[in-house]
């Protein structure tokens, strides 16, 4: 298959999948979801990114209809049907299919469980980033990997307006994350990123950047910083489950980091390495 749609045990091109207009996802975006990447057909990371959907979707009391190690089986097998071995793998979870109503459904509407693959390779983290920066106004539950994305897509749709690649949040003068990624800086040979509490999402490309650190001997700092720490830091750093890890050349259409590289190629190695290693 060129690429495949799941929704709730049917499966088949994704253009030809129908889904029900009662599905709360329409209404409410009333769900969460998860995403990563494959190659030769494993998955990166399963393991971690299921741990965090089943989080996600605990804090908004959805009951997911398969366990763990179900779901994951699931993925794998159906990422096999897919005829490009890299792949964006993508699964979200909504509260079910009923007539619209604020309030939750009774007990006997089960979940929905979508699954979309697509063929797609993770980017080059050689290439330098141009990011704006904009007031988060998003809710309080950024930890929550919520359906309702529509401030991120508002940030995107100016992130492309302004010839850039991705857009930094802030509330007041507090960074926080990104609008699909976390964002994180070195400075003075510290790897210094935003603590997981509910203004971010606690990101799994994040935690593997942490991991290296502590490989090498860089010290981390999870603490809160500044705009104007971003912007005199050594390197401006953005992680996701696509990019892992690469640096900004640019913010807000001033020159930013370029003072740290040398740590920079070998964080980036040594995540391109585990990659490739956990999906040879």
């Amino acid at each position: 298959m060129e690429n495949l749609g799941f929704y709730n045990g049917e499966y088949d091109l994704i253009e030809n999948m129908k889904i029900p207009m009662n599905d709360r996802v329409c209404y409410f975006g009333d769900g969460v979801y998860d995403a990563t990447y494959s190659r030769n057909h494993k998955i990166f990371a399963l393991d971690e990114h299921i741990d965090r959907f089943y989080n996600s979707a605990e804090l908004l009391s959805i009951k997911i209809p398969y366990t763990k190690d179900e779901l994951k089986n699931l993925l794998k097998d159906l990422v096999k049907k897919v005829d490009s071995g890299e792949q964006f793998v993508y699964w979200q979870v909504t509260r079910g299919t009923g007539m619209r109503n604020h309030a939750f459904p009774g007990a006997e509407v089960k979940a929905n469980v979508w699954i979309l693959l697509t063929p797609r390779s993770i980017k080059d983290m050689s290439k330098k980033v141009k990011l704006i920066t904009l007031e988060d106004t998003r809710f309080l539950h950024c930890n929550i990997k919520t359906l309702n994305l529509l401030p991120n897509v508002i940030a995107a749709q100016k992130t492309e307006e302004a010839g850039c690649d991705e857009a930094i949040f802030h509330r007041g003068d507090r960074v926080t994350e990104c609008a699909h990624s976390n964002i994180s800086i070195i400075k003075n040979g510290v790897f210094k990123t935003a603590p997981t509490d509910n203004l971010i999402l606690p990101g799994i490309a994040r935690a593997h950047v942490i991991k290296m650190c502590e490989r090498f001997n860089i010290p981390v700092d999870e603490t809160p910083f500044t705009v104007k720490e971003l912007m005199e830091a050594d390197e401006v750093i953005v992680t996701s489950s696509g990019q892992f890890c690469m640096s900004a050349c640019e913010v807000d259409g001033k020159l930013v980091g370029g003072k740290a590289s040398e740590i920079v190629e070998k964080l980036q190695a040594a995540l391109l390495e585990e990659f490739l290693e956990q999906t040879k």
